[in-house]
């Protein structure tokens, strides 16, 4: 965040300059108010594309098998060129590694689950997915592993068929055995 800052204090600079420069150039027939409306409108600006340019810049940073599975945007009133085209704030993203399938039980595989929020520093944990009965559950120890067609006790969250996670999580699974 301090280098985000930087840059942007040095857009405004950069763009104060050009104004100057400007004003130089024409001997000062161009009105003074011109240096810091450039420096704000570059400052706004930097901020904007960078804002806009995050989420591909931290999905291209990715490993191949990570995949992003949800995206959440937002629009706000202090930033009102979201209304126009929604800023992304938050993703997920998931990875299936190989030896992620129970040896046990076929259905439930082990994924890592990686949460990224603008200006925040990016969160990993492990979560287990039943593929056949729609649920997950956090890795934990006292965790226990369903023996094929056993009922699951109240640890596991169940989730919707069409969960974008489950799908993701047991295709990626299913590709990797």
């Amino acid at each position: 965040m301090l280098w985000e800052l930087l840059a942007t204090l040095f857009a405004g600079l950069g763009a104060a300059g050009v104004a100057l420069a400007l004003r130089a150039l024409s001997r000062r027939h161009l009105p003074a108010w011109l240096v810091p409306a450039f420096a704000g409108v570059a400052m706004l600006g930097f901020q904007v594309v960078s804002e806009y340019s995050w989420f591909s810049h931290q999905k291209s940073l990715l490993p191949p098998d990570v995949t992003v599975v949800r995206t959440v945007e937002e629009t706000a009133m202090w930033r009102p060129w979201t209304f126009i085209r929604p800023q992304t704030v938050r993703f997920i993203a998931v990875r299936v590694g190989p030896g992620a399938i129970n040896q046990i039980n076929h259905d439930v595989v082990l994924a890592d689950l990686f949460l990224f929020e603008r200006r925040m520093a990016a969160r990993q944990f492990a979560q287990i997915f039943h593929c056949r009965a729609h649920a997950r559950a956090d890795l934990r120890d006292d965790l226990l592993i369903p023996e094929p067609g056993a009922a699951l006790d109240n640890t596991w969250v169940s989730l919707a068929p069409d969960d974008e996670l489950l799908r993701a999580v047991c295709d990626k699974a299913l590709v990797a055995t």
